[in-house]
């Protein structure tokens, strides 16, 4: 009744009831996960949420890129399992030492010695007969190399397993990257009371007109980033917004204050702008970027893989670096404000009206805010990668393997983990939202849809009349430099110099960018 070289039963042997209920079990699993992403997705555009749209087209993108990796697997198993080579190999860089290895074959030897006392003839049962297939399966590729004096390059039983991790992998970086944003979205909303604040505000036509002086230095945020501890001393400072995204990220000076900066140097037309709103749809822009595997990503699991050695006890040592770039970014864009703090109590000591500050993109590292988006989407892979590394060999090899490695080294690494993610979700991300709105350029989220896809539309054709190739990104184009982007956009916006300049004149869209 057996068949096959690893001795296992065959589908040529299996009852057809069962191998029609698995069929249907994972068939009725795979439509079920398609249905929920496709009403998901049909929700979303139903409620105008255009970018968390395009963030679940990239995890359904992530998904075929994980089934295309698990077809390769499983078609390329069996030629993988049958390369040879020579024994030296095989024997140096292993995640455990070959102490363990011993102790786990004598195991095995014992197992295998107790089991071949049962007769293995016709007449024995096909459970028992099944309890040997895993050590068949590995004498046979074994044996097939013997032959030859050499070992197996990597048994089907590791490759499996691989598999499983990759998986494993995966899905967990997809839900801690939903996970975060969905934390960081809901703190970023409670600071829409603050906006409904200075909307009423700003309808007072009153308080709008009363003539006002500001004391710079009893400006409430000044007081906190300016006149506090780091006035004089630049460790100091440093150290001051280290420990602020701790306890106090984002105040409601901070907020009025960057909110203020941005209006006056992007809207300054529209003081009535919705500012809260904004920094929700450049989050969900973003949220696009994070929640994808790049490349670099990869690249990083195999390295990572490649120096998982015994003894270097690397799954420790690496949970660190998303620690430490977790609180480097966090520090940079509580100093940030800090800096903007800075150029306005060192110039003046009193205003004639509100106190604004001067965005720009000098304030980041090598002035570029979007390294700061990057730098997050690694910190969050990274942490995923750790706590599904736990899970993985928890599941698969259980909690005493040589992989997990001692309980010292263990419970820091889920303690880390634990708290990068609560550190990221209510504080980093947040304060990614609303500071890097203080640089020179803004983002395209300032557009609504309508105007979006008008600005699209007008770009195109000024780029086919001057002989231009079109196709490249038109919106960010137009937030490139204010509105020195927008001009080249078509005669429509060439007296435009705001956003809701732009807005103003531009057409509804036409049924194709509709569609």
């Amino acid at each position: 009744m057996s068949g096959g070289e690893g001795g296992g039963t065959t589908l040529e042997f299996t009852p057809t009831w069962v191998v029609a209920m698995v069929c249907t079990v994972i068939v009725a699993i795979s439509l079920a996960m398609e249905r929920l992403l496709h009403y998901t997705g049909k929700f979303l555009k139903s409620h105008n949420q255009k970018s968390l749209f395009e963030a679940l087209q990239k995890v359904k993108e992530e998904l075929m890129l994980l089934g295309f990796i698990s077809l390769l697997l499983t078609v390329f198993q069996n030629p993988i399992s049958k390369i040879c080579v020579s024994p030296g190999l095989v024997t140096h860089m292993l995640p455990c030492g070959l102490s363990e290895r011993s102790s786990s074959e004598s195991e095995s030897a014992e197992a295998s010695h107790f089991q071949s006392s049962f007769s293995v003839s016709s007449s024995t049962p096909i459970r028992i007969r099944r309890l040997l297939g895993e050590t068949t399966t590995s004498t046979s590729e074994t044996g097939t190399c013997a032959e030859k004096d050499k070992v197996p390059l990597l048994s089907t039983e590791a490759l499996h397993h691989l598999h499983i991790f990759i998986f494993v992998l995966a899905i967990v970086h997809v839900t801690f990257s939903v996970l975060t944003v969905l934390f960081g979205g809901a703190r970023i909303r409670q600071w829409k009371h603050w906006e409904d604040k200075i909307a009423e505000q700003n309808y007072d036509t009153k308080q709008v007109l009363k003539p006002k002086i500001t004391s710079v230095h009893q400006h409430d945020f000044i007081k906190g980033h300016f006149l506090g501890i780091g006035k004089n001393s630049a460790i100091l400072g440093w150290l001051h917004s280290f420990f602020k995204q701790f306890y106090a990220s984002v105040t409601k000076a901070d907020y009025i204050t960057l909110r203020l900066g941005f209006i006056q140097t992007h809207c300054k037309s529209n003081p009535k702008f919705n500012f809260h709103k904004y920094m929700i749809r450049a989050l969900e822009d973003d949220f696009k970027q994070v929640v994808g595997i790049s490349w670099y990503l990869w690249i990083f699991v195999v390295i990572f893989l490649l120096l998982n050695i015994n003894g270097w006890h690397t799954y420790f040592w690496i949970a660190f670096i998303p620690f430490l770039l977790l609180l480097a970014v966090g520090t940079k864009l509580e100093h940030v404000i800090t800096q903007l703090a800075h150029e306005v109590a060192e110039k003046h000591t009193a205003l004639e009206g509100e106190l604004v500050v001067q965005p720009s993109d000098e304030h980041f590292w090598f002035a570029k805010p979007q390294i700061v988006l990057y730098l997050i989407h690694f910190i969050l892979f990274q942490n995923a990668f750790e706590i599904a590394f736990f899970f993985w060999i928890w599941f698969q090899y259980g909690f005493d393997s040589c992989i997990m490695g001692q309980v010292q080294y263990i419970i820091p690494r889920l303690v880390i983990g634990v708290f990068i993610q609560v550190l990221c979700s209510y504080s980093t991300l947040p304060l990614y939202a609303i500071v890097t709105q203080m640089g020179t350029t803004y983002k395209k989220a300032i557009f609504d849809e309508h105007v979006q896809a008008g600005l699209k539309g007008w770009a195109e054709k000024v780029k086919r009349k001057k002989g231009l190739k079109p196709g490249t990104d038109a919106s960010s184009h137009a937030g490139s430099q204010g509105s020195v982007g927008v001009i080249q956009l078509g005669k429509l916006a060439k007296r435009a110099s705001t956003p809701e300049e732009i807005q103003a004149a531009a057409p509804p869209p036409t049924s194709d960018e509709q569609k």
